[in-house]
């Protein structure tokens, strides 16, 4: 199994929401093949608490703008590391301490990377 085209959808929005509020190292893994429940994780690097949370609640409000339902949120409160569960996408935005000591690329290693495209800005 793979990745579904609405998840990859999921994550176009998720992503370039990321991107704007300076989401850094967007990495996306398909892991639908040992979770069958979750087609991919994307996973998100803020530089601060702050930055933390206005990336995971820019993620959450365009998702829910195009209609996604949210299944769960979790870690807003202490913003180092924020889950938000919409099903097919787990979006993880990570501090940059807590993404290095969980390294959740390296536990999902044999899982295959799902590009990740955002627009460039344009030129001014």
């Amino acid at each position: 199994m793979s990745a579904t085209a609405q998840s990859r959808d999921m994550l176009a929005i998720a992503a370039a929401a990321a991107d704007a509020k300076g989401g850094e190292d967007l990495v996306a893994l398909d892991v639908s093949e040992p979770l069958p429940l979750v087609d991919i994780f994307l996973i998100v690097t803020g530089r601060s608490e702050r930055n933390v949370a206005a990336i995971a609640d820019e993620v959450e409000d365009q998702l829910l703008e195009a209609g996604h339902k949210r299944l769960r949120r979790e870690g807003r409160q202490e913003a180092r590391w924020i889950l938000l569960d919409f099903g097919d996408l787990v979006v993880h935005v990570f501090h940059e301490q807590e993404r290095m000591y969980y390294g959740l690329e390296r536990l999902w290693k044999d899982c295959p990377v799902v590009p990740v495209e955002v627009a460039a800005a344009p030129a001014s």
